[in-house]
């Protein structure tokens, strides 16, 4: 059995830029994700969600995306910026496009807010990938 490592500098940086990009993407396109999704700002704010409990679980995600990455990468060959942004994007159409696409047909949602849901989530993880992929160091065996 083949045996993968990560670079734990490398998953706590992309998890950061992940955490900010979200950040930026969506409050770049709060309006339309809030009309997409049914929701008005008010309601966002009284929903009684704990932010602290939001970004967490953002971060937390964010992790184990680069680290499940990292893995996909190492497995399909050389540990390259451009092959983390291949394996980013070819994961992205085979899991994340295909799954949510199924979903929002059956949920009967616009192509506008699944536009800015997996736009957010092609480009998050082609970030993440060529973090994890390019980023050379010592890795610790997983």
């Amino acid at each position: 059995m083949r045996s993968f490592r990560l670079y734990w500098p490398a998953l706590v940086v992309a998890m950061i830029v992940s955490f900010l990009f979200e950040a930026a993407w969506f409050s770049y396109f709060m309006n339309g994700w809030l009309a997409g999704i049914g929701r008005t700002m008010d309601w966002l704010h009284q929903s009684g969600m704990n932010p602290a409990v939001q970004y967490a679980t953002a971060m937390i995600c964010a992790f184990v995306m680069a680290s499940v990455l990292s893995i996909a990468i190492q497995a399909s060959g050389e540990q390259t910026i451009k092959r983390g942004i291949v394996c980013a994007a070819v994961l992205w159409l085979g899991f994340v496009a295909t799954s949510w696409a199924t979903e929002y047909i059956f949920e009967v949602r616009t192509l506008q807010i699944y536009g800015i849901n997996v736009g957010y989530c092609l480009i998050d993880m082609m970030l993440m990938g060529a973090i994890v992929g390019g980023w050379k160091g010592k890795p610790r065996g997983v």
